[in-house]
């Protein structure tokens, strides 16, 4: 039995998960539950036993000095609680940690026991996979579901998705199983520049987060972040006149693929979401990566995790040998395509 004090009576609360890891190209979906911690000043109120859960030979702990005694923090998962304020109040209850090493059922067991005891109604998993989609145009953010009538109701897809998968479509499927409602946000980003951060496509799952649990989100920095990513990769790529090529085939795939698009919905969402944000005011104060195809993308590990304003790395120079109707391979050691993973 979870017995969760000093938390008090949430209203309409919403559980919101991301992962580092598999499911968290770029660190888009983990940096984006952060960023909405850090503006809301989440207070953590529970987490999760790491030796439960976690391989410490591959998440190592770390050790920190503080006022000179030595201490240890250890891999593992956090919940905290954050409450949106304006005229119809709401509280989060943030889900930020590592994909876990071992245990998979019992994690999302635990999960779903404080959604329950929370009285959370809906679950938001966030994620972000390695895709062949255009740095210069808006970040493709998927929406999916298990559940019909949830993914007629909120415009999502029903998910057809078979193959490998995370924590984040174990999560979703254990929701589903036990009645809670559960959506899945994937961020696609592009596999020739995806190391963290990608600020664009962290910006893009908060919009669509925001339009979808009707909230207004701070977004401090982001925009300007986003902003100095994509000049910077733009100069990068235009360094190279392959890289260059390929990612003009990229953006013309990208507008004839979605042409017919160019109005309705997506453009009635971005109207509602400035309409939010005028009217809102100053807002309230207080391994390798998941691909399209569902495949692992080792090359694409990081030691370091970036943070802040980083310059984005060179992309890999294509190999020159490579099948020209297949456009050049930039680093990728898996094939994607255009479908979101579970």
């Amino acid at each position: 039995m979870i017995e969760l004090e000093g938390v008090p009576e949430l209203i309409d609360p919403v559980m919101v998960a991301a992962f580092e890891g598999w499911n968290d190209a770029g660190d888009a979906a983990s940096t984006a539950v952060a960023h909405l911690d850090r503006e809301w000043k989440g207070e953590v109120f529970a987490a999760l036993d790491a030796e439960d859960y976690y391989d410490f030979q591959v998440n190592r702990p770390t050790v920190w000095m503080d006022a000179g005694v030595r201490k240890i923090t250890w891999p593992t998962t956090r919940l905290s609680v954050v409450r949106v304020g304006g005229e119809k109040p709401r509280d989060l209850v943030l889900v930020r940690g590592i994909e876990p090493s071992m245990r998979w059922r019992s994690f999302c067991n635990e999960l779903l026991g404080f959604a329950h005891e929370l009285g959370v109604e809906l679950v938001v998993i966030l994620g972000a996979l390695l895709g062949d989609t255009p740095h210069t145009r808006p970040v493709p953010i998927s929406g999916t579901t298990s559940d019909s009538d949830l993914a007629q109701r909120m415009d999502l897809e029903e998910t057809k998705y078979e193959g490998p998968t995370g924590i984040v479509g174990i999560l979703q499927e254990a929701c589903t199983h036990a009645g809670v409602p559960a959506v899945s946000l994937w961020a696609a980003v592009p596999h020739y520049v995806s190391q963290p951060p990608n600020p664009k496509a962290t910006l893009a799952l908060l919009n669509r987060l925001e339009d979808l649990i009707d909230v207004r989100i701070p977004l401090g920095e982001l925009p300007e972040d986003a902003r100095a990513w994509q000049v910077g990769v733009d100069q990068l790529a235009a360094e190279d006149s392959e890289v260059a090529e390929y990612v003009q085939t990229l953006e013309e795939a990208r507008d004839t693929a979605e042409l017919p698009e160019a109005s309705g919905e997506a453009i009635a969402r971005e109207f509602e979401r400035y309409l939010r944000r005028r009217d809102g005011g100053a807002g309230p104060s207080p391994g390798g990566h998941a691909t399209a195809d569902g495949s692992d993308s080792a090359s694409y590990l990081r030691d370091n995790p970036g943070g802040g304003r980083t310059k984005p790395q060179r992309p890999a120079k294509p190999e020159t040998d490579a099948e020209p109707e297949a456009g050049p391979d930039l680093g990728s050691d898996s094939e994607d395509g255009d479908s979101s993973e579970e």
